[in-house]
Parts: C-alpha cells; structure tokens; sequence
C-alpha cells in the first residue's frame, strides 16, 4: 500500500481524470467545429463553402498524428505572435531568425515567471484545442452527409408550407440528420477514446507517461520502491480501463440510437414501428 500510494501513483490515478476531462471538454467542442464546418460547407457564399470543405479536406491523406503535432506548434507560435503585436509594438527584431521563433518576454505564453499549473493548464488547454480542430474535421464530414441524407421530399414539404430556408434548416434537417450521424460520431467517439495517448505526444502527463514512468525497471539507486520492469502490469491496467470505457460507450451509443431511431423514416424506425403494430 506505502508503494501504491506514492506521490507519483497518486499522479497517475489524476492522470486518468485527466483523460476523462479532455474526453468531456473535446467531444462537445469538436461537435460545435463539425457542426460549424458542415453548414459552413452547405452555404450557398462560395468563400463561405470552400472553407468548410477545405476544412473537411483534412480528414483525408494526412496521418492524424502528423496534424497532432502540426497544430500544436502553429497554435502556440499564432498566440504568442498576436500577444507580441499588441504588447510590444516597439519591438524591431525580427521574429523568426533562422529556426528560432523569438518574441518579446511580456508575449511569452506562459509567461516564465508563471507557476507550474499554469504552464500545465495552458498545456493541456492547447492538446485540448488541438483534438477539438482535427476531431472536428471528421465531424464536420460526418454531419454532412448527414444533413444531405435528410430526404429531400420532407425538404420540400417544409418549403412548400412556406418554410425558409433557415426556418426548414433548423426545424427540418438538424432534428432529423442526428439519426443519420450517429452511427458516425459514435465510431469518431471510439476513436477519439483510443487517441488520448497522443496527450503523452503533445507534453501532457498523461496515463500512458506515468505507466511508462512507474512501470520501468527500479533500482535502489534512483527508487524508495525497488522492482524490475512492470510496464506490462501497467499496461495491462490501462488495456483493462479502455476496454471497459469503450464497452460502456458502446451501451449508450446502443440506447440513444434507439432513442433516435423513434418515429424517423429510417430502416431502424420503420423496424421499431413494426414491432409496435406485432
């Protein structure tokens, strides 16, 4: 229990509700990004159009990681040139020499004088921003098709009725294409379970650097807890907490699917109101 309970264990049972939070923060955020880049992508303004299609473009043929890595880099250099733009407009160095990227320090974020959480904060705040753009983009395609899955006859009705476009959109579609995305999203949701071992990629302490940590070989010399290399033990433990995070999903993916399927023209509606008349 003495070696169970050692500060750096107590860090790796905080490391699971680390995950959890960036799950609860990135899912309802990447929904709004796909949500935002598939209207985007339905606009009838060109320029409107081909950002949310260009947004949805980069989904496909780049490795996720590749993005992971890409998006952190140009989302902390973006925000620390805005803060040196506005906070130190007298600056006449160039910002870019060579392979350094060099602001004033007032623009640094965090800034060096700032405690240890709040550079963690921030560090989680950029992994958490990044999962929500690259997740967002595969939203953003799945809820597209969704939306051009509504039939067009029940479009039609509504326009027919006297419906707007925006009046039939938010009444029409977005109830319905739910259905639709949800076979999708459920299988992004999966997804985005099985990539929170990228944190440990992005700086963050996460399950898997603690497993890492704690499970490798210990001697006397560098441990209060001497032991040989339990990395297996350690892994094995987070295999058994994804799969029982996983299987639960599944179980609410399954009831809220058939929530609904309730009522919809769909093969799993027609399905249900088939059972209702038996």
């Amino acid at each position: 229990m003495c070696y169970l309970t050692t500060g750096k264990h107590m860090a790796f049972y905080g490391a699971f509700g680390t995950v959890l939070i960036l799950l609860a923060v990135t899912a309802p955020t990447a929904l709004a990004f796909g949500f935002g880049g598939a209207v985007a992508a339905r606009s009838h303004v060109a320029p409107l159009r081909w950002l949310g299609k260009g947004y949805i473009a980069i989904v496909r043929g780049v490795p996720d990681i590749a993005f992971f890595l890409f998006f952190v880099i140009a989302l902390d250099q973006g925000f620390e040139y805005l803060r040196h733009k506005v906070l130190c407009p007298d600056w006449t160095d160039p910002i870019r020499q060579g392979t350094d990227f060099l602001v004033c320090p007032a623009a640094k974020l965090p800034l060096g004088t700032s405690p240890q959480w709040v550079h963690e904060a921030y560090g989680f705040a950029i992994a958490v921003l990044t999962f929500a753009i690259v997740f967002g983009a595969f939203a953003a395609n799945i809820l597209y098709g969704a939306m051009r899955a509504v039939p067009r006859a029940q479009v039609e009705t509504a326009e027919a009725y006297g419906m707007t476009r925006r009046q039939t959109f938010r009444r029409i579609v977005v109830p319905q294409m739910w259905v639709y995305a949800l076979p999708g999203l459920g299988n992004l949701w999966m997804v985005l379970i099985k990539a929170t071992p990228l944190l440990f990629l992005l700086g963050v302490e996460d399950i898997v650097y603690w497993a890492r940590e704690l499970g490798a070989a210990k001697t006397a010399r560098f441990s209060d807890y001497p032991h040989p290399d339990w990395r297996m033990w350690y892994f094995l433990a987070l295999l058994v907490f994804y799969l029982a995070f996983t299987r639960v999903s599944e179980i609410v993916i399954a009831r809220l699917s058939t929530r609904l399927a309730r009522g919809q023209a769909t093969a799993a509606g027609e399905a249900m109101r088939r059972e209702g008349m038996a």
